[in-house]
């Protein structure tokens, strides 16, 4: 029997379709959780626990170690708007670096030494080659993306210090949605590109903005490497496996390996949904690279784990279940 594992922002979108993986492959899965950004109700159906905290309570997450002897933490608890990164980033250094440092603490005394980390490519920056292999140089070039790798740094120095072993995943373009359609994308405000270009199917905003069609890629647009959420899912089973089993510390990428641009995104959209996306052209916005794509040579032969879902079609069509399903009905309420 597995050791119970303890997942933090849980009830946020790629930990709640996390939590549902974990807790169908037989794992005991408390989740610790806000509620800010997650949504109790992603996870009510999945057979867990829900503590409503925060990962900066040190005595909170003490008692729950005490309560559940938990053999592996799954972090995901961060804040995650780049924008709002660069206005205040203050509060990303404090939420995303400061507070995890209480979690970790509380391992350290517990004895706990197996850590999963939602990390990101954000944390690469403008890269200097494609596709991103692991041992490209970390540059970020905004607050979130140095407040993950801070504490990425923070993770090798406790590796050092007390033997902690942390697999870092460093995910590209999170996208699409349960393949039940029951949860989904959910954030408030919504800045994704496919969920955007789903909301101006729907009426929900009055266009698509696209910013940027000079880039030096075939159709003048961004490419991006979208991997599905469920995707997402299966390598952190993958990665407590790795850990359970006495592996090392590692980071790793998670993507297709497969660029699609924004007007690829749009075609697949007007494809999945049989309707006219409408779109606004605007000049490039700072600080956007022509090409993001991931090589994830590194997970699969250190993990064993591999996208499935390399048709971004998949992706669009996840999210559109949700999206006029679940997500549509929840709004009207």
């Amino acid at each position: 029997m597995s050791l119970p594992v303890l997942v933090t922002g849980g009830a946020g979108y790629i930990g709640s379709h996390t939590v549902r993986f974990l807790a169908a492959q037989g794992y005991k899965v408390v989740v610790l959780d806000n509620l800010v950004f997650g949504h109790r109700d992603a996870i009510v159906d999945a057979g867990v626990e829900l503590v409503v905290g925060d990962i900066g309570d040190k005595a909170l997450i003490s008692k729950l170690f005490d309560q559940y002897g938990f053999g592996a933490v799954v972090h995901f608890a961060a804040y995650a708007y780049v924008g709002e990164s660069v206005t205040n980033p203050l509060k990303y250094y404090r939420n995303n670096t400061a507070e995890p440092l209480a979690l970790l603490e509380v391992m350290q005394e517990k004895g706990c030494k197996n850590f999963v980390f939602s990390s990101t490519c954000a944390t690469y920056g403008v890269p200097e080659s494609i596709p991103i292999v692991e041992s490209n140089p970390q540059n970020p070039i905004n607050p979130y993306g140095r407040s993950k790798l801070m504490l990425e740094w923070v993770l090798k120095d406790c590796d050092t210090a007390w033997g902690l072993k942390t697999v870092a995943l460093r995910y590209f373009n999170a996208s699409g949605s349960s393949e039940d359609g029951k949860i989904g994308e959910d954030h408030n405000p919504e800045t994704h590109l496919i969920p955007r270009v789903l909301m101006a199917v729907t009426g929900e905003i009055s266009h698509l903005d696209v910013f940027g069609t000079d880039y030096p890629t075939p159709d003048g647009t961004c490419i991006r490497d979208y991997i599905h959420v469920n995707d997402l899912a299966s390598a952190h089973a993958k990665a407590i496996g790795h850990l359970s089993a006495g592996g090392d510390s590692l980071a790793c990428n998670l993507g297709t390996g497969v660029g699609v641009s924004v007007k690829e995104i749009i075609t697949a959209t007007e494809e999945v949904t049989g309707r006219q996306v409408p779109v606004k052209y605007s000049p490039r916005r700072a600080g956007d690279p022509p090409q993001l794509l991931a090589d994830p040579t590194f997970a699969k032969e250190n993990l064993g784990w591999e996208a499935e879902h390399k048709d971004v079609r998949d992706m669009v069509r996840s999210a559109w279940a949700w999206m006029s399903g679940p997500r549509k009905g929840r709004y009207e309420s």
